[in-house]
């Protein structure tokens, strides 16, 4: 008998390092379309996150999210080989490799998960991968306690 897999999903993994479960109100950044239909998220900082992080961090994550997606959507010699290759190949290429754009997207997985531990999590913030979201929001939840505002009790 095949046992079913309870899927997981990121404030689960937040929960399990000792953080409150659920999250007490959720912030979305929108897609920005003013420049066409390739990845970008709005620039604008969430009033909701007036006083839980700074606004240089909160930008910095945001413009590093915006180049990488850039970088994923950019036409380049390499990308317009790789096509032709794949083309080539009967698309088996990418049986063996990933495509530029999987390796951005793993870039930013990667990324995401180095800011929550040293920037959003500490702050009672948990970011959530924009692909889990269709890359049309990024989603941030908040958590009600703040680890890093919570003094530390004298026993």
């Amino acid at each position: 008998m095949a046992s079913k897999k309870k899927q997981t999903t990121p404030t689960d993994d937040f929960s399990a390092r000792g953080a409150p479960s659920p999250p007490t109100q959720k912030v979305f950044i929108q897609r920005d379309y003013s420049e066409g239909t390739q990845v970008r998220f709005q620039p604008k900082f969430p009033s909701e996150l007036e006083g839980k992080i700074e606004r240089e961090k909160f930008e910095y994550t945001l413009n590093t999210l915006n180049e990488v997606y850039a970088e994923a959507e950019k036409m380049s010699c390499s990308s317009c080989c790789e096509g032709c290759f794949a083309c080539l190949t009967a698309y088996l290429l990418y049986c063996c490799s990933d495509t530029h754009f999987e390796k951005c997207l793993k870039k930013v997985a990667k990324f995401i998960i180095e800011q929550n531990e040293r920037v959003y999590v500490p702050r009672g913030l948990l970011i959530i991968d924009p692909v889990e979201r269709g890359l049309r929001v990024i989603e941030i939840c908040i958590f009600s306690d703040n680890p890093a505002s919570t003094p530390a009790r004298n026993n």
